[in-house]
């Protein structure tokens, strides 16, 4: 079984996904990390290289590839769900988790972790509520495609994990 954990970029996914890993006895891949494990450049200087829709058709091609691979947790990066029937394929191969947050939640932990995230890039701090606002609502129709929702704001952390575990187990 591979599970998928989705949403926006700050919302724990690859926490999130370490932790239940080790509670399901799985392997744990972070798509975003083995992209850069892979191609040797960060996600932030491909984009400024070669440009999102680049990083994209190459993310979608490490999506297939691990979607062949039995008990993993898998956390995929922020837009790896909206982009080139990603929602699709993550349904069809696994069970996928939407780790939904508000955007306020959202922007509290971007604003302490500003490390590179090209979607990020040149946004001032005071606009950012305005950004991100408007780029969770356009990713939000792909991410409620969910087979799970749930609501980070509502459990703590080994909450939230053990609920995962507690659907995983009874399926």
């Amino acid at each position: 079984m591979r599970i998928y954990l989705v949403g926006y970029m700050a919302s724990g996914k690859t926490q999130i996904g370490k932790l239940l890993a080790a509670e399901l006895n799985y392997g744990f891949i972070d798509l975003d990390q083995l992209f850069e494990e892979q191609f040797r450049i960060s996600i932030a200087d491909f984009f400024e290289k070669y440009g999102e829709k680049q990083f994209r058709m190459i993310e979608h091609e490490l999506l297939v590839e691990t979607s062949k691979k039995e008990n993993q947790v898998i956390a995929t990066g922020g837009g790896t769900p909206c982009f080139h029937d990603n929602m699709e394929l993550i349904n069809q191969t696994g069970l996928s988790v939407f780790i939904h947050f508000e955007v306020p939640f959202l922007v509290k932990r971007l604003l302490k972790s500003r490390r590179k995230r090209p979607v990020l890039k040149g946004i001032p701090d005071e606009k950012l509520d305005e950004m991100v606002g408007n780029h969770l609502a356009q990713r939000l129709p792909f991410y409620q495609r969910a087979r799970v929702i749930l609501d980070g704001s509502d459990m703590e952390l080994s909450q939230t994990v053990k609920k995962i575990s507690d659907l995983v187990n009874g399926i």
